[in-house]
């Protein structure tokens, strides 16, 4: 298998249990390895007493897009640390769209920047996240 295919299936897996990405309206919108995209639209529902968007939110779609690439080598990974800075609202209406790089594994450790953008390319928020490699894979290789 290609590493793209492998990233591909690792996150065909995930995303069939990710009931929390899926109620939240999120998309996942492209993998590959060390890398993901995700995204969704702000509803009224996603919106504060500000009527902008739920920092928390915000938080989510960046976290989903960073555990989509940190598991994108078919080794379960699961975040050790991550911190966010928000940098201008999310608005109704908008598409916010995350999208995760990885700078860099080293043994069971990685670290992956996450920039948050709205429909007009603006970033709305950067995330930085730290992952730790668990027992497991996310499905079984042929040999």
């Amino acid at each position: 298998m290609t590493a793209e295919e492998i990233a591909r299936r690792s996150a065909d897996a995930m995303w069939a249990r990710d009931d929390a990405s899926k109620w939240l309206g999120m998309s996942l919108d492209a993998v590959g390895p060390g890398t993901a995209t995700t995204s969704f639209t702000v509803e009224k529902h996603h919106t504060n007493g500000h009527d902008i968007c739920h920092g928390g939110y915000i938080f989510t779609l960046a976290d989903s897009a960073f555990a989509f690439a940190c598991n994108s080598y078919n080794q379960l990974a699961v975040a050790q640390h991550n911190t966010i800075s928000f940098l201008r609202p999310g608005k109704l209406g908008e598409r916010l769209t995350a999208e995760a790089k990885e700078l860099t594994r080293a043994g069971r450790s990685g670290v992956y920047d996450v920039t948050v953008t709205n429909g007009e390319g603006k970033v709305v928020a950067t995330f930085r996240g730290a992952s730790r490699v668990i027992d497991g894979k996310h499905f079984e290789e042929e040999t």
